[in-house]
């Protein structure tokens, strides 16, 4: 088939969800948001055509604005650092992923992102990020958390919705190999032991109104990248939102890692991420996703050096496994190589797009 550059001038806009954590969720919002009309610009001038479709065109720079409504939601499970001390001191839920994710949607993220990262090097400030505080500041002025990210979003003109994946007060626990279980995200990933059974406590925990609502009115879901059960997982933890995802419509995607991840995938192929997380879905009848998204393009010396160092490798794209799951691979070059590996956040977008218009897939990725 014909596949474009480019994601082409289209009829139909994209009510996009984005589920995650940690650097993978925010690199790929990164990637999704320069397809959301600017917030400040949404009831400023438009095409007549853009008129009919309720929708911005001049906003989205380069490209259309094919994405009318872009929601992202967030694991709040980290205990660790600066997020992890909030959540002791002043018993609310770790603001770190959300903070990175308000960030990636905010409209001037170079000077947001060094404001917001900033972290204190002395008294009893220190290790605290600028980021943490301004959400422990609104969720106590507002009294509740979820409400605080809102407000936190239209302060920094996000392109975008946040919800955390739920308003109560989880912790993680895990059942390893040994036999063991192990409390606590910190603790989890500090573990040499391999994860058998992730669980959420309290397993009642549900997620806000909100979340199902954008969840059953999506045209694209997508999961990952991230870390598989610490920013990935715990999101399907939280009660009804894996029926919610097998019950949707919309096209759902799995963006897989590119490398495996010490303590969390270490010898997991591409098949095996997908069949861990299913495992953890409670038995939906519905398939979870429709699509993955896997690299395989090769990486650099250098880098595969790097990461051996901590016993990681590439993750193998073992495609006929893939498909034997009733999830049909999307394959290419999806590598950013800088200092870290990081998925190519714009292809990485304009693929999922493509994906949720029914389109061809863009250059350099396609369906195997």
């Amino acid at each position: 088939m014909t596949i474009p550059n480019s994601i082409e001038s289209s009829d139909r806009s994209l009510r996009v969800v984005a589920i995650g954590g940690g650097t993978g969720l925010s690199t790929l919002l990164r990637g999704l948001k320069r397809y959301v009309a600017a917030p400040d610009r949404r009831k400023g001038r438009r095409s007549d055509r853009a008129e009919d479709q309720g929708r911005s065109v001049e906003a989205c720079s380069d490209s259309e604005c094919v994405i009318s409504e872009l929601s992202a939601i967030v694991t709040v499970t980290d205990d660790g650092g600066s997020s992890g001390r909030l959540r002791e001191d002043f018993k609310m839920l770790p603001p770190g992923d959300i903070r990175n994710c308000m960030v990636a949607l905010s409209e001037d993220e170079h000077l947001l992102s060094k404001l917001f990262k900033y972290r204190f090097d002395q008294g009893e400030l220190e290790g605290h990020s600028f980021g943490n505080l301004f959400v422990a500041a609104l969720s106590h002025i507002t009294g509740d958390f979820a409400q605080a990210v809102q407000m936190s979003s239209q302060i920094l003109a996000a392109r975008g919705r946040i919800f955390p994946a739920t308003n109560t007060n989880v912790t993680l626990s895990a059942a390893m190999d040994d036999g063991s279980v192990v409390r606590g995200e910190t603790n989890i990933t500090a573990s040499r032991q391999n994860i058998v059974e992730l669980r959420l406590e309290p397993s009642t925990a549900g997620p806000l109104p909100e979340t199902l609502e954008a969840i059953a009115n999506a045209d694209l879901i997508t999961l990952g990248p991230g870390s598989l059960y610490t920013s990935l997982i715990t999101n399907l933890l939280v009660h009804g939102i894996p029926e919610a995802l097998a019950a949707s419509p919309a096209t759902k995607v799995f963006v897989c890692n590119l490398m495996t991840q010490a303590n969390e995938s270490l010898g997991l192929t591409a098949s095996q991420h997908i069949e861990k997380i299913l495992q953890h879905c409670g038995g939906t009848d519905s398939p979870i996703f429709d699509y993955a998204l896997i690299n395989t393009e090769s990486i650099s010396e250098a880098r595969l050096e790097q990461y051996a160092r901590e016993g990681q490798q590439p993750i193998e794209a073992d495609l006929d496994r893939v498909r034997a799951l009733g999830v049909e691979p999307v394959t290419g070059n999806f590598v950013h190589e800088g200092d870290v590996l990081r998925h190519d956040y714009d292809l990485v977008a304009e693929t999922l797009l493509a994906l949720g218009l029914s389109r061809p897939v863009p250059a350099l990725a396609h369906l195997d």
